[in-house]
């Protein structure tokens, strides 16, 4: 057979499978799209899931079901403003400079939500922001309010900051463009006090009835015996921690009201949760969606004689985080790891295949749960918070925290504390002058030296 007549037995047919090559469809990528739920002054064992007695939270139970829970959840600094911050840009509050409360100060452009952008997607942001000016016009859908529980609408007419954070959030999935993926922050203003209010936790009245027969236990450090124990800037009524636990917790009788108040406003997050979680689920978005459950920073329910936050105790410091990433193959995982609020920016940068800004501090959380866990991931961090409004309100205070032991060092006062956390969970003996610990007492600062020249 010549080879002009074999090439044209065969040109056809090649022609033919070329064309069907260039034609067929590309299956393109899933939409990568992020929902944060982001809770304000909520503890890590303030769900059912994480064994709580009382509190109930089966939205979030189940999303944990659904995903990977980590008991060792940690922020860098504890309280609001700064733990936002550090949440946005993935910094220590020594880099990211951003104090309690003023003016956001990092470059917009180094912030997750402000990279997620420049990449395409669409973002939005309802709630509780607590870093000076809202920055509306750096998202494309951006409602900020918090500070009471019941809050004046437009129209006049009143509405629970929960509720108004529900209808945001689904009026933002409901509206966005199909065309675009998107990433949503709910930040509740939940389970934060209205510190002004004698009445600090108002929940809806549909919650009423919730824990209504319940007796809330009362922790163990929770007597003036070891309110006593704590340094003495702290041990007294003009330290602002002090000052909270009168407004809340000082007779038994206002223990059960206020905790039971507060766990309802818990339950009424979760609800929110729930039906945000519905909403994906029937849209069809469950599967292309990184949903994260976190909050701002701890919360003391009377332990050391103490209400709020702030200070370096495992109360405070530690807070939940559950992560829902439709990548993971195995779910209902519990992992261990020591995992901080800084993490929280690269994995969500990660999950969108993103480049996370170089000033980023934390470390993707991801191949904790969709791989093998890295031979380098931190057995521990530093601590920072910094003086607010004077040495008796709060004062500053830096750590060494480690799951088996905690140095602390309090700058304005030049005092040391050291916890076997092993043996003294709750934090009560203070063993910075016992010799048996002297060795381990002196890695313990030079590794807080260490790692507090790296913190800016």
């Amino acid at each position: 057979m010549s080879r002009s007549i074999l090439i044209r037995l065969i040109l056809p047919g090649l022609l033919l499978t070329l064309t069907a090559f260039i034609h067929q469809p590309v299956t393109a990528r899933p939409a990568r799209n992020i929902v944060v739920l982001y809770a304000d002054d909520w503890r890590y064992d303030t769900i059912g899931i994480a064994g709580h007695p009382v509190v109930r939270t089966p939205h979030l139970d189940h999303l944990a079901i659904d995903g990977v829970r980590f008991r060792r959840s940690y922020v860098t600094t504890s309280i609001c403003g700064v733990s936002r911050a550090s949440f946005l840009t993935g910094q220590w509050m020594s880099r990211h400079g951003n104090p309690a409360f003023e003016a956001f100060r990092t470059p917009w452009a180094e912030t997750w939500p402000g990279l997620l952008r420049a990449n395409g997607y669409y973002t939005g942001h309802v709630g509780k922001w607590h870093n000076g000016r809202f920055p509306a016009e750096q998202f494309d859908f951006g409602r900020s309010y918090a500070g009471r529980h019941f809050i004046k609408e437009p129209d006049g007419s009143t509405i629970h900051v929960t509720k108004k954070n529900e209808l945001d959030a689904l009026e933002f999935l409901r509206t966005r463009p199909a065309d675009k993926p998107f990433s949503l922050t709910v930040a509740f203003f939940a389970t934060h006090a209205e510190d002004e209010n004698p009445r600090q936790y108002l929940y809806q009245p549909e919650s009423a009835s919730l824990y209504k027969d319940v007796t809330i236990p009362i922790p163990l450090t929770a007597g003036d015996k070891f309110f006593r124990l704590l340094p003495p800037f702290i041990a007294n009524e003009k330290n602002e921690g002090r000052n909270r636990w009168h407004w809340r917790f000082d007779t038994p009788e206002k223990y059960q009201e206020y905790m039971k108040s507060y766990y309802r406003l818990a339950t009424e997050v979760d609800a929110v949760a729930g039906r945000i979680l519905d909403e994906l689920k029937s849209s069809g978005l469950d599967r292309e969606t990184l949903v994260i459950f976190t909050t701002d920073n701890g919360y003391f329910h009377g332990e050391h004689g103490l209400a709020d936050k702030w200070y370096p105790y495992e109360e405070s410091i530690r807070v939940p985080l559950i992560i829902r990433d439709p990548r993971a193959r195995r779910t209902g995982l519990v992992r261990d790891e020591m995992v901080l609020n800084v993490d929280l920016a690269p994995t969500i940068l990660g999950f969108a295949g993103v480049a996370p800004s170089p000033r980023m501090q934390g470390r993707d959380l991801a191949p904790l749960y969709l791989g093998r866990t890295p031979r380098d991931w931190r057995t521990q961090y530093f601590y920072e918070h910094a003086t607010f409004r004077n040495t008796d309100f709060i004062p500053a205070s830096t750590a060494l925290v480690r799951r088996d032991i905690k140095y602390i060092y309090w700058p304005d006062f030049k005092y040391e504390e050291l916890f076997d956390l092993q043996r003294d969970p709750e934090e009560t003996r203070n063993l910075i002058r016992n010799r048996a610990y002297a060795r381990r007492l002196a890695v313990l600062r030079r590794e807080y030296a260490r790692l507090k020249a790296e913190a800016p």
